[in-house]
């Protein structure tokens, strides 16, 4: 009898495996080979281009147990888990998968005998639908399968048909279910298989892939009729246990009970807070799987599906009490229990964990802020006897504090209402309309009509990859964003040629400079762009003679700066994988710039790096380079490309034909730049500096080549020097300036000792200085060369001289004056020390506040502060008059 989830998957890979199937591992939850994915969501991602035969494998049978995402895009739960027993946003799908090896036949047995055989589900609760049209499946189940007639369905197209997409692979598909009774039903007399209810639950959905659709809709039979099935791990697990719910399985409740100890509340006890327990207990398993496949929170893309995972579960720990960081707790719950079937888990663990806290601490502001709001919005519409929550108040709600509209719809659902969505959008749209109106835009029709003169032309033939020389014809020029014929010495324009080798601005590389040679003219070119259909401009200058179009020109690059930009896009490939490598595969390209001199590297990740970090980096680019790789470019078809492992990455756009640029086993890439033909063509790789550019997001920049060698020149230039003037030799720098600072510290030490002897003895006998105002003890006093933080030590060798009354300090410092006031605790609702220093601060340029009992200030008007100082004596006599 299986007890377990763990040997729940076990027991499913033995199975299959020993009919036959390779076991294959889970593929990561970020598609690879289809940038078109938001996630992987089934079995059978992996295996898409073996079914559309664009790929095959030594193997016609497989088994896995796919980790799957189902939240954005699509197939989105997310806004059911919680709610439901068995929605999730990240599961397990047991799938077993024929690439034209069996059929129909063995897929029904196969299936049959691992739930009444290995998962001992009963028989007799089980219920099977197929397609209307299919009978050979309704005839292997009730034939050779046993199935009764009363418990085969025949269901529509909508629920029992299967397709890829509007054309390709598709089929009929057959579900295996089961009854769990009138207790998991809806009470209708209608409720039957195929009922929106829980009581048939839906277990195993059989693929039967054997038509190919075109684009008339017409079916054709495909040669090799193929299998694809999927099974919920979760819910056979909770099946298979006895147990109503899938919470309510051995997948779930280790996480529910770490949840109950941070919480303080117990899981079943209150419909609420189970709710809230559930949607945390999905959405941690969620973020942890995601982070550690290398997803990072963002606001755009996979990062933006992951921050709203994450901010739902945060407010969710809010309702059940939780005011601090808590979710970071937690990873090492699914870590513990899941990281022996994906030791990716372990791997990342700490990763995970730190990205969760720092992710939670940020979102616990804005809770602060806007959930007192939102309840308030909340209760009023209810008070008024409404059902719609008002969207310009909800609206106001995002625009002034950020807080996501699908919180504020998880919040609305659970007080029963609904958002008026109309209003919402409306109120969208006129902050946009605002906006746009305050906005300055400039459209220059010129450049439009220019462009449209230009597609008249054909598209440039680009040859620079393999050539920096090539004969042309001048097809048109740009002039003053006018079309030209010709242009002489001294004019500036932008050159269309038929044929260049001119690199054109793209992917983060400049664009190329180089000469124009033509029959009567001489051109310096210093950049080059393109148009986005392919027309190549290249910007320069006439220095000698006249062009006109229709001239035979002869396009030279500059091959230095071309060979010294070929270097750092290199570099940057390499750069790019070493902080794949060393720092994980969360890190994606944001932005580059590749210029002859330097370059440039924008990428996610969420803490800025060490310096052994940098030097890991650092060292592995240069060993790379060191190994002399061959830089191998390739065109080829995109799925080719993204097959053979190119990195791609979601929402980035291709086109069907694309350029991979492959360095051995270390990198392998889209990119349309130009590159050095082997590493070691790169030289020397330096990094110069790192720091952050926006949340998540963090910039290097690097030299190569020449450029790392003056670097380093500059560097020893300047240690030499700095161990001329230590009077040191250039290995002893470090210890005589460690020295150095030893001694400096020892001396400001000495000097603020001496400095606190003096105000010690300025503070002594002050008793003098005290005065009385309407029966108030006033202290002022002016202690040049004091900053405020100064000003506050030296007040605690004088408040207590003044315990009930009135303390007020002034000092210049680098023309700056500082204000310090303190009042007595009896005295502060009748002279609150912010309205004093408000008062003296008018006097000397500045302003202020504070407390009651202590406030601060600044000014500008040294000049002013004994003046503002003797104000306070009789500001204090109108006060308390």
């Amino acid at each position: 009898m299986i007890a377990t989830s763990l040997e729940l998957r076990q027991a499913f890979l033995d199975y299959f495996v020993s009919r036959g199937h390779t076991a294959v591992p889970s593929a990561p939850l970020i598609p690879q080979a289809d940038p078109t994915l938001l996630f992987t969501n089934a079995g059978m991602n992996q295996f898409k281009r073996i079914f559309l035969g664009e790929d095959s494998r030594p193997y016609a049978r497989a088994v896995s147990i796919q980790k799957c995402m189902r939240a954005g895009g699509k197939h989105n739960d997310l806004e059911n888990v919680g709610f439901t027993r068995r929605h999730h946003t990240f599961f397990e799908m047991l799938g077993n998968f024929s690439f034209g090896n069996y059929f129909k036949k063995d897929a029904i047995a196969f299936g049959w005998e691992f739930l009444t055989k290995v998962a001992v589900l009963p028989a007799d609760r089980l219920w099977v639908t197929v397609f209307r049209d299919d009978q050979e499946a309704y005839d292997l189940w009730h034939n050779d399968m046993g199935v009764s007639e009363n418990r085969l369905a025949r269901l529509d197209e909508k629920d029992n048909f299967w397709q890829m997409g509007d054309t390709g692979p598709c089929g009929p598909c057959s579900e295996i279910l089961i009854d769990q009774g009138e207790a998991f039903g809806c009470g209708r007399t209608t409720c039957a298989v195929g009922c929106d209810c829980d009581r048939y639950l839906e277990i195993w959905n059989l693929v039967f892939m054997q038509f190919d659709r075109d684009s008339a809709g017409t079916l054709h039979p495909l040669p090799k009729p193929s299998i694809d099935t999927g099974m919920g791990l979760e819910r056979l697990a909770a099946v298979t246990q006895g147990v109503s719910s899938n919470y309510d399985s051995d997948v779930f409740r280790p996480l529910l009970e770490s949840i109950a100890k941070g919480t303080g509340h117990e899981y079943g006890k209150t419909a609420e807070s189970d709710r809230s327990m559930r949607v945390i207990a999905d959405h941690i398993r969620a973020m942890t799987f995601l982070i550690a496949d290398g997803v990072l929170p963002s606001n755009e893309g996979r990062g933006y599906v992951l921050r709203r995972i994450m901010r739902r579960a945060a407010r969710h720990g809010r309702l059940l009490g939780m005011e601090r960081e808590f979710l970071f707790e937690l990873v090492p719950t699914v870590v513990t229990q899941m990281g022996m079937t994906y030791p990716e888990l372990r791997q990342m663990a700490d990763t995970v964990a730190e990205v969760v806290q720092g992710e939670e601490g940020r979102f616990i502001g804005t809770l602060e802020q806007a959930s007192p709001l939102l309840n308030q919005i909340l209760q009023e519409t209810k008070q008024q006897r409404k059902i719609q929550v008002s969207g310009e108040a909800v609206f106001k709600l995002y625009d002034t504090y950020g807080f996501p509209l699908d919180l504020v719809e998880d919040a609305a659902k659970e007080e029963g209402l609904e958002l008026d969505h109309q209003a919402y959008q409306q109120a969208l749209k006129e902050q946009q309309e605002r906006a746009r109106k305050n906005a300055k835009f400039t459209q220059v029709a010129s450049r439009l009509d220019v462009v449209k003169a230009i597609e008249q032309f054909p598209v440039t033939h680009f040859v620079g990859y393999t050539q920096q020389h090539a004969q042309g014809t001048l097809l048109g020029m740009v002039k003053d964003e006018h079309m030209a014929s010709e242009a002489t010495q001294g004019e500036e324009a932008e050159f269309l040629l038929d044929v260049t080798p001119f690199y054109p601005e793209g992917g983060g590389q400049v664009g190329d400079h180089g000469l124009l040679v033509g029959p009567s003219a001489r051109i310096r070119i210093h950049d080059t762009t393109k148009l986005a259909k392919g027309w190549f401009l290249h910007k320069g200058q006439v220095t000698e003679g006249r062009v006109r179009t229709g001239d035979q020109v002869t396009a030279t690059v500059n091959s230095g700066l071309r060979a010294d930009a070929a270097r750092n896009h290199t570099a940057t490939h390499l750069m790019h994988a070493a902080l794949r490598d060393i720092l994980g595969p969360h890190v994606k390209q944001h932005g580059s710039l590749v210029g002859p001199n330097r370059l440039r590297f924008d990428f996610s990740h969420f803490r800025g790096l060490g310096s052994r970090q940098m030097e890991d980096i650092e060292n592995l680019v240069n060993e790379q380079i060191r190994q002399n790789t061959f830089v191998q470019s390739e065109e080829m078809g995109i799925q080719d490309a993204l097959g053979r492992g190119a990195l791609a990455f979601f929402g980035d756009k291709y086109g069907e034909q694309v350029r991979v640029v492959e360095i051995g086993e270390f990198s392998k890439e889209l990119c349309g730049g130009t590159h050095c033909q082997h590493t070691g063509d790169v030289g020397l790789f330096r990094l110069i500096s790192e720091g952050g550019v926006a949340a998540g997001v963090r910039r290097i920049e690097a030299l190569t080549g020449g450029g790392a060698l003056q670097y380093e020149q500059k560097r020893d230039g300047e240690w030499r020097e700095l161990a001329s003037l230590l009077k040191a030799g250039p290995q002893d720098v470090l210890e005589k300036t460690k020295k150095l600072l030893t001694t400096l510290k020892e001396t400001e030490r000495a000097l603020e000792q001496t400095k606190q002897k003096a105000l010690d003895q300025q503070g002594a006998g002050q008793e003098a200085a005290i005065r009385e105002v309407n029966g108030v003890s006033v202290l002022v006093q002016r202690i040049d060369g004091l900053t405020i933080q100064e000003l506050r030590t030296f007040s605690d060798k004088l408040r207590n001289r003044v315990a009930t009354g009135l303390l007020v300090l002034g000092s210049v410092l680098d023309d700056k004056v500082a204000l310090l006031v303190i009042v007595g605790k009896d005295l502060t609702k009748r002279l609150p020390a912010g309205k004093v220093v408000q008062h003296i601060a008018q006097f000397v340029g500045g302003s202020g506040g504070g407390r009651p009992d202590m406030a601060q200030a600044g000014g500008n008007q040294p000049e002013n502060l004994d003046m503002a100082l003797e104000k306070v004596y009789g500001y204090v006599t109108t006060q308390l008059d």
